[in-house]
């Protein structure tokens, strides 16, 4: 019998229904509790999103996110379409910032060229910069020159600017983030924990120090679940991944509990389930096995449940 992605699309969705999501578990236990100040500000990625930046702002916002997080745009145009639509549909904005080229000192060019654009702009004021910092296969001595940067513009400006725990940078794996944090106090991480699963094939059980040294000082977070043989799983509300959701809400909570624990009312949360190829495919097609923006839009209505102050 031969059965189309539609069928099989709602064959899986609706035997995934029969069965009790690992969150819908975990929503009724007992969430951290948090001071009625505390603010979860939860943003949206536009990277898979085909439409327009009107557009993409204009769902978002439906959707009932707080705002958005995207690269800084070189371009005047770009740049201006998007603080149009950011004051149109009254979105606040979190900008990327990074470089590419191979060679260090030109990508440490590109990457202060992107970041002084988003941090000095006067339009709209980013309520953080989360940076994409230099390669896996920079020396020490090379990547610690972005911490450096990065701590005088934040200084100047008074702009939070993260690192971003991401493969192919500076802290693609657990034990070398170690020896940043442990060299540079200021060091401050945009936690995507999903990558080093991937990298260190694992839930990270056995690196449980060196985990623990990262959330204390984490000031943003990338809520994309990622498992020992990958960066994201292909539905987290399947009960298949149940142990994976469970292992990063952990994670998630002791960021929350690190936060509301040392005086700090804000933490920002960006939902990014990824398009095509992270989002898992079938053979040939290549068609999504699971909808990227209503995965999203699901883990920010938990996430807001659950981080919900008292």
């Amino acid at each position: 019998m031969r059965i189309d992605r539609r069928d099989f699309l709602s064959l899986t969705s609706g035997v995934a229904a029969l069965a009790l999501s690992p969150f819908e578990q975990i929503a009724a236990q007992q969430p951290p509790t948090l001071p009625a100040a505390f603010s979860l500000q939860v943003m949206a990625t536009n990277w898979g999103f085909p439409g327009s930046m009107d557009a993409f702002c204009e769902k978002a916002k439906r959707a009932g996110y707080d705002g958005i997080e995207v690269w800084w745009p070189a371009d005047s145009k770009v740049q201006q379409e998007l603080f149009d639509a950011l004051k149109k549909h009254d979105l606040q904005v979190g900008f990327l910032a990074g470089g590419s080229d191979k060679d260090t000192g030109r990508h440490f060019d590109q990457f202060r060229q992107m970041l002084d654009g988003a941090a000095y702009q006067k339009i709209k004021r980013p309520l953080y910069i989360n940076c994409h910092s230099g390669r896996d296969y920079f020396s020490a001595t090379e990547n610690s020159r972005f911490i450096d940067y990065t701590d005088k513009v934040s200084a100047e400006t008074g702009i939070g600017i993260y690192h971003e725990t991401h493969r192919g940078r500076m802290l693609f794996a657990a034990h070398v983030t170690r020896q940043f944090l442990q060299k540079h106090s200021s060091l401050r991480l945009t936690l995507d924990i999903s990558h080093w699963c991937n990298v260190h094939e694992s839930l990270l059980h056995d690196q449980e120090e060196t985990v623990q040294l990262a959330l204390a000082r984490v000031d943003h977070i990338h809520t994309r679940v990622g498992h020992p043989e990958g960066p994201q799983v292909n539905d987290p509300r399947a009960p298949e991944w149940e142990n994976a959701v469970k292992r990063h809400l952990s994670w998630w909570d002791a960021v929350v509990k690190h936060k509301a624990d040392n005086g700090s009312n804000r933490l920002t949360i960006l939902t990014e389930f990824g398009p095509p190829d992270y989002m898992p495919t079938l053979p040939y097609t290549r068609q999504p096995l699971g909808d990227q923006w209503a995965i999203n839009e699901y883990m920010m209505q938990f996430l807001r449940k659950r981080y919900q102050s008292v």
